[in-house]
């Protein structure tokens, strides 16, 4: 099942919302709740990713009365889930309210009772594969893996994993992160994999990692964990990422440098992220107005704004919300047809063979 295939059933945003655990909370009733606590706290959320700046501006002017307190943007999702274990009890500004993580990271936050359920008022529009029916995590946006390039400095672009491991993209390559804790570049492994024809799961998990040794042994990967700033200064010309990110990057860049994105022939990898409440949120109200807003029309189309492709852009798009101009700015389409969504089992476990093995077979300490 691919989310823009799912078809669902218009919910009333204003109906009554279903609390899961908890008895049910009008819309008065949260922003009640939400006024007495005053905060909302984030993690990991890059203004850049996703056009997550312009949704938390947004979330500000429609609830005046909160104060978006942010932690840490560029936390990874396993630091996330680290960040609520260490401030369990503490109702204190360091205890995150709210998650944004890959999707292997839902389910093993859920395992360990991190997180507390909630499904929002459209909750019948996210499509079933990409959320707990108890509402502790659910899917909000995705985008596909994909290589930016610096081509101020690298000549010929590279149209597959294959090609990076070429004598011309020595002391070139990067992944956004740690892959022993990084979703993102966790699943750009799971992409070099599946480019050996690999299926997800155990499979792509060694397979990537056989890559990803082959790559450094050439000296072609760069222990460093990229971005545009590593991109634009030629330390990491190309560099793994999700699209959105890329497109994002290329635009801050203005063309100086000039980059391209490049999908992988061989390999579209889609990667969900999913939102969930901290079981132990100082602020819950204010966390679950945050999901209303993030699943409203308004917010999946403040996602769109940021090149992300949302859960429920297939009702969107058949109720004519989606501006023609959003529409041509999201970014081509062909790929996506082809996308592979690897399931919950399957990512996590291409997650544990990547998190426990990286170290034995690749050696590489991404800083």
């Amino acid at each position: 099942m691919t989310i823009r295939h799912h078809i669902v059933t218009t919910v009333s945003a204003v109906a009554l919302l279903a609390a899961t655990g908890a008895s049910a909370q009008t819309m008065e009733e949260l922003i009640e709740g939400a006024k007495a606590e005053g905060m909302l706290t984030t993690i990991a959320l890059p203004h850049d990713w996703c056009n997550y700046g312009g949704i938390i501006e947004s979330f500000k002017a429609k609830y005046p009365f909160l104060t978006v307190n942010e932690l840490n943007p560029n936390a990874s999702s396993a630091e996330e889930l680290e960040a609520v274990r260490a401030n369990i009890g503490n109702t204190g500004p360091q205890a995150p309210d709210v998650l944004d993580v890959g999707l292997a990271f839902g389910p093993q936050a859920q395992a360990e009772g991190l997180i507390q359920p909630y499904k929002v008022s459209t909750w019948d529009e996210i499509p079933d594969a990409i959320k707990d029916p108890d509402g502790h995590w659910y899917g909000a946006y995705y985008g596909v893996m994909a290589f930016g390039v610096n081509t101020d400095i690298i000549q010929t672009l590279p149209t597959d994993w294959a090609d990076l491991l070429k004598p011309e993209y020595a002391n070139s390559f990067a992944l956004t992160g740690d892959p022993r804790s990084s979703n993102q570049a966790i699943l750009g492994v799971m992409s070099a994999g599946m480019a050996s024809g690999a299926a997800p799961g155990e499979a792509t998990g060694n397979a990537g990692l056989e890559f990803f040794a082959a790559l450094n042994a050439a000296g072609n990967f760069v222990p460093v964990a990229g971005g545009a700033g590593t991109i634009a200064q030629g330390q990491t010309p190309i560099v793994a990422a999700w699209d959105y990110n890329l497109l994002a990057w290329r635009d801050g860049m203005a063309g100086n440098p000039p980059m391209e994105v490049v999908i992988p022939a061989s390999s579209v990898l889609a990667g969900v992220y999913v939102q969930a409440i901290s079981a132990h949120a100082p602020h819950p109200n204010a966390a679950k107005l945050w999901m209303e807003h993030l699943f409203s029309d308004e917010g999946q189309l403040g996602y769109m704004n940021g090149y992300c492709s949302v859960a429920r852009q297939p009702v969107l798009n058949a109720q004519g919300k989606i501006p023609a101009e959003l529409l041509e700015r999201l970014p081509d389409q062909e790929p996506y047809g082809r996308a592979v969504f690897p399931s919950v089992d399957e990512q996590a476990a291409h997650k544990d063979v990547v998190t426990t093995q990286w170290d034995a077979k690749v050696g590489a300490a991404v800083q």
